[in-house]
């Protein structure tokens, strides 16, 4: 099967149907409004941010930045899957797109620093519409015997967490088949994950380029004048932007950081450490919603890579911050400023920022 996407063959395959030739985007007021108004956001495209001269030196200087310590998160959470299925076959399935570059990192670190072999397939999942079963099957029909996991970038509320769950236990009801519905991350800000690299909420460099550090390919799309049964989940091959593709520089930078922080990542990821789902970060939206009088919990969006994408692709209303001096935040910062958008301080998260979406129809006071 032939798979798009601009990585090498060896570090994923995307199971999703090809829908490059299809014109499928909306403005982003046009999408917002469509959204709003009942249209799921699955079936269409926002027309893909090209980021400026400027976004990508801030892009550049994160990774420099952040580079080792993605490195060593992604060795944490290698390390802990590693010892969870000791020496069980498993295969990797990242969930498109947020996912993708973090599933290879995960794969590359499994091979190079414990000699672990592991297929990785990218998958569709889609909030209130579920995984893509017809890839799961083909996932499944190609690997007897080895158990699934779950890879995604980061969590925010929880959302993608809720309908991983519930797609696991609807094809076991469907299929007889069991599926482990953990959910593996670099970052888990949210706590609702119990396989991390991390609980700080800080920028994952993919969040900030969208398909030109995700192998140009697009958001996944169910839309059924496109998608028949028995077909994958769809997606777009961004070929105009290959010039600007940064997906195979942007894992090769982390991974050359694997070999100096192996050690720290053992011991880390042995470690004992309290992996409950508190869910804490739900509760300071729910908090966040009745200070700003929010009506639909769905306009508030979470961490730093889902506030990058409030900016990068919705209409925002206001940015939350934690503390305006953050380093960390520098990029949406400068997102916030381009668009006009506000940017308010708000101490009463665990979340170092939150982007609130702008209801065109009320809602918000």
């Amino acid at each position: 099967m032939k798979s798009i996407g601009s990585y090498p063959q060896e570090d994923v395959t995307f199971l999703v149907k090809d829908l490059s030739d299809i014109e499928m985007e909306r403005g982003t007021k046009e999408r917002e409004a469509a959204i709003q108004s009942g249209t799921h956001y699955s079936e269409m495209l926002p027309i893909e941010y090209e980021p400026t001269a400027e976004y990508m030196a801030l892009y550049h200087e994160s990774l420099t930045r952040n580079a080792s310590k993605l490195a060593l998160c992604t060795g944490v959470v290698s390390t802990r899957m590693y010892h969870k299925f000791n020496d069980q076959p498993f295969v990797l399935v990242s969930l498109a797109r947020a996912g993708t570059p973090v599933g290879i990192l995960i794969k590359r670190y499994l091979e190079t620093q414990f000699q672990c072999h592991v297929p990785h397939y990218s998958i569709s999942i889609i909030r209130d519409r579920g995984i893509d079963e017809v890839a799961l099957r083909y996932i499944l029909d190609r690997h007897p015997g080895c158990q699934l996991q779950f890879v995604d970038g980061w969590t925010g509320k929880g959302a993608i967490t809720k309908e991983l769950t519930a797609s696991c236990q609807r094809y076991y009801e469907k299929y007889g088949v069991s599926l482990d519905d953990e959910l593996a991350v670099l970052a888990d800000p949210g706590y609702c994950s119990s396989l991390f690299g991390t609980r700080e909420d800080f920028l994952i460099p993919s969040a900030c380029l969208n398909s030109t550090v995700s192998g140009l390919v697009s958001r996944t799309v169910l839309n059924r004048q496109w998608i028949g049964e028995g077909d994958f989940h769809g997606a777009k091959y961004y070929k105009h932007l290959e010039e600007k593709d940064v997906s195979v520089a942007f894992i090769e930078e982390v991974a050359r950081h694997f070999k100096d922080v192996h050690e720290e990542a053992v011991r880390r990821g042995a470690k004992k450490e309290d992996t409950t789902l508190t869910w804490r970060g739900l509760a300071d939206l729910q908090s966040i919603q009745e200070d700003f009088h929010i009506e639909n919990m769905n306009f508030i969006k979470p961490g730093v890579g889902e506030t990058t994408r409030v900016l990068l692709r919705r209409v925002p209303w206001k940015i939350l911050v934690k503390d305006k001096q953050d380093q960390r935040i520098q990029h949406i910062l400068l997102l916030a400023r381009d668009r006009g958008v506000t940017v308010e301080q708000y101490e009463k998260m665990t979340y170092t920022c939150c982007g609130l979406i702008q209801p065109l129809t009320g809602g918000v006071e």
